[in-house]
């Protein structure tokens, strides 16, 4: 079993740019595939980015395609996002999946983190 912890979420203009990280306990990364979602209240978990397991393969939602960069390596996972919208305001979360099921589907993944909070002002 893996533990998720986020950080790195907060308050930033429209252009601006924040890196998230995911933070791994428990078990190594390695062994899991990994995503990037977001919510708002009332909303279904949106899917945002994934990584294989090895970083190799990556897939990133349209809406997200050309701004935000997903990596990772054994302990941690990256989101880098930049040319941050207003629309780009959420809850992310990370998540781990240890089996080959879509990638975009939330209810693919295993483990989830608390959720880091983006705010992004016009």
């Amino acid at each position: 079993q893996v533990q998720l912890v986020e950080s790195g979420g907060g308050l930033v203009q429209a252009g601006g740019s924040l890196r998230l990280s995911c933070a791994a306990s428990g078990r190594t990364l390695s062994s899991y595939a990994m995503g990037w979602f977001r919510q708002l209240p009332g909303k279904e978990r949106e899917f945002v980015a994934t990584t294989s397991r090895s970083g190799g393969s990556t897939y990133y939602a349209d809406s997200v395609k050309g701004r935000f960069t997903i990596s990772r390596d054994k302990n941690t996972m990256y989101l880098q996002m930049n040319s941050l919208k207003p629309e780009d305001t959420a809850i992310y979360y990370c998540a781990a999946r240890s089996l080959p099921m879509s990638y975009s589907d939330y209810k693919s993944y295993n483990y989830w983190g608390q959720g880091t909070q983006v705010t992004v002002s016009s």
